[in-house]
């Protein structure tokens, strides 16, 4: 079976604020991301910044055939949210933008605001695929983008930089905080003996502190000479499979012209030692830059000016499982 991850990128219906201007641009948009999803073919695929319910009911309804969805009730401010797409039946088992009990409120801005959750909701679910039964949950934490008062994209001088740039890092931290604590409760301490995967934008690379906060107990990462070798941290840990993509397609997004991989799945001991091979894209490389067969471009900081581009601005992300 095929699982992966992918960001939409704003997907709603046209006619609001986010979406596209009109009927044509929008129908191109989807056009766009079902040729993906047909490519990709994946039996289950964690999906970020869906506006609309409605959109996602038209994204597959373009791509045809049989899917069962599930989207989180818990969009950010500007109604993007999470979910799943299977080829099987789906059942919810957490729906959450809550911080563990003792993780307190983290400062969002000057106004000295806290922020007492995730920006986004956390979606949890298990489904019964052809590999056996699959426990997924699906995040998208707060973006690197930073925004300042008044709907700005920049910063009046460095010290507002800087100070924002802090707030959204303690944000990314304490949700990625929540994320393991879900990911704690869907491993229930028996990851050598059940499939779990954590899905999602994590909106930062491998190595990145907040990344690294999922990762559970230290050692055997895929690579390294622990990852053969099991200890008492098996049940518990989850697995990047970054290390399995090939490192010339290793990346799921280009920032001002950087190749970033920001995108992850991570696996539970008995998932891991099952995957057979992880990548990102479709696998039809359209030439430099570009790690599919759809146009690729670099973001930038004001993000309003792809509201009218088809496709995606990040790439899937998936693995293969036996």
């Amino acid at each position: 079976m095929l699982l992966g991850t992918w960001n939409l990128e704003n997907l709603y219906r046209p006619g609001g604020p986010s979406g596209p201007k009109d009927k044509s641009a929008y129908e191109t948009k989807l056009a766009a991301l079902a040729a993906v999803v047909t490519a990709l073919d994946p039996d289950v695929l964690g999906v970020q910044e869906v506006g609309e319910p409605e959109a996602l009911a038209d994204l597959l309804e373009t791509v045809g055939g049989t899917w069962h969805a599930a989207l989180s009730a818990y969009p950010d401010g500007r109604g993007i949210r999470v979910g799943v797409i299977s080829r099987t039946p789906l059942e919810v088992l957490a729906d959450t933008r809550a911080y563990p009990a003792r993780l307190r409120p983290v400062q969002a801005d000057d106004s000295g605001a806290a922020s007492d959750g995730s920006g986004r909701g956390f979606l949890a679910v298990e489904t019964v695929t052809p590999a056996g039964p699959l426990r997924v949950a699906v995040a998208h934490l707060k973006s690197k983008l930073l925004s300042y008062p008044g709907d700005r994209f920049f910063p009046r001088d460095e010290g507002e930089r800087a100070r924002y740039g802090a707030y959204a890092l303690y944000r990314r931290a304490a949700e990625a905080t929540a994320l393991r604590a879900l990911a704690d409760d869907l491993l229930a301490g028996d990851g050598r003996d059940r499939d779990v995967a954590v899905l999602g934008d994590l909106n930062d690379e491998v190595q990145a502190a907040t990344t690294q906060i999922l990762l559970g107990p230290p050692g055997s990462e895929i690579g390294t000479r622990g990852f053969e070798t099991p200890d008492g941290g098996d049940a518990a840990r989850l697995w990047n499979v970054a290390p399995l993509i090939p490192a010339d397609r290793r990346y799921s997004r280009i920032n001002s012209g950087r190749r970033e991989l920001i995108d992850h799945i991570l696996t539970s001991h008995r998932l891991v030692h099952r995957l057979t091979s992880a990548g990102t894209g479709t696998g039809a490389d359209a030439g430099p830059g570009a790690p599919d067969g759809l146009r690729f471009p670099s973001v930038e900081l004001d993000p309003a000016v792809r509201r009218n581009e088809p496709g995606s601005d990040h790439a899937p992300v998936w693995v293969r499982i036996d």
